[in-house]
């Protein structure tokens, strides 16, 4: 009896790395939005459906939207470099200063198409921001479809009219645009901007339409402002990122799974993914009755000289932090000129 015991503890104990190297990885993801958010439909939850497909249902996803493990949307790249979250999603524009040379994708009309921008934005990181992203490994990075001036009550088509208006930006460069347009900058996360639509803190916002079903912004504005052309006025640029610790901890093959998911090829198609939403976001506000108009080209031509300023500025912030902030900016234009015509 004592030797089956014997032999039953060995053949246990032998086992058990082979127990350890299967057991199921489950990843903590989370985000600031709803769940019926379309970032968690069509981005999120697919992404986690390919990881428990490729690594043969051995790396799950257990998805937190809302801020549901707590803290606040600035927080999430806390929260991941720390361990609270293993993957979040989040904006690097929420925490100014953290981010100083990706920033330069949140430039006044510096970006095109956001397939492209994004694949720049990924080589750039790579050869010249890696030092944001200490004790985190990105990804994907991109920037999301072109802002949207979003207006409560009042249609605005020059600069005249929306000199003085309080408006949400999402990100530092944001706010600086809209002060150089004459507007009121108003920073806030997007959770934030539907309750001071609803109370009139706010006249107007700045979001990419994707963000109008989950905030319902279609029922809480009225005028809707696009500017079109071949760059964006604003975009925002956004990060997956995961624990470091945590990647290192995976067996080598859910780690090729994670790498398979996730780079330059990766982050555009997120960003393809959010333009898909853009148009969906788009829709529901046709649906609603609300107005939706172009700025004409020649006043479009009026806001960009006039947001002029804030390119020149951030170069020499860049510059007296002890950068080449001119050589960043060349660097990362050349990028997206190099995809842009891809």
């Amino acid at each position: 009896m004592n030797i089956h015991r014997l032999l039953s503890g060995l053949l246990a104990a032998a086992l058990l790395p082979f127990a350890a190297h299967a057991q199921e990885v489950v990843l903590k993801v989370a985000h600031q939005l709803p769940p019926t958010s379309l970032a968690q439909t069509m981005f999120i939850e697919p992404w986690c459906a390919r990881i428990e497909a490729e690594s043969g249902g051995r790396m799950k996803c257990q998805i937190f939207p809302a801020m549901s493990l707590g803290g606040t949307p600035p927080q999430l790249v806390n929260h991941v470099r720390d361990g609270v979250a293993d993957v979040v999603w989040t904006l690097p524009g929420y925490t100014p200063g953290r981010f100083p040379f990706s920033e330069v994708f949140e430039l006044p009309f510096f970006t095109t198409s956001a397939e492209a921008s994004s694949r720049a934005l990924w080589d750039f990181v790579q050869e010249h921001a890696g030092s944001e992203f200490t004790g985190v490994r990105p990804l994907a990075t991109w920037v999301n479809g072109p802002n949207v001036l979003h207006l409560r009550d009042k249609q605005v088509s020059s600069l005249d009219e929306l000199k003085g208006m309080k408006v949400r930006a999402p990100s530092r460069l944001g706010n600086k645009l809209l002060a150089a347009l004459g507007a009121t900058p108003v920073g806030m996360p997007v959770p934030q901007m539907a309750e001071s639509l609803s109370k009139g803190v706010i006249e107007a916002a700045l979001v990419p339409w994707e963000v109008v079903p989950a905030t319902k912004t279609q029922e809480l504005t009225r005028y809707h402002a696009e500017i079109d052309g071949e760059h964006a006025m604003l975009v925002a640029t956004m990060v997956y990122l995961m624990n470091q610790k945590k990647y290192d901890s995976l067996p080598a093959e859910l780690r090729k799974v994670i790498d398979n998911n996730s780079g330059r090829e990766f982050s555009a198609w997120v960003a393809g993914q959010f333009l898909k939403a853009d148009v969906i976001g788009r829709e529901a506000t046709v649906a609603n009755k609300n107005t939706i108009y172009a700025i004409a080209p020649d006043e479009a031509s009026r806001w960009q000289k006039a947001t002029r300023p804030v390119v020149d500025e951030w170069v020499r912030e860049v510059s007296a932090a002890g950068s080449d902030g001119k050589k960043l900016y060349d660097a990362a234009a050349a990028l997206v000129a190099k995809y842009s015509k891809d």
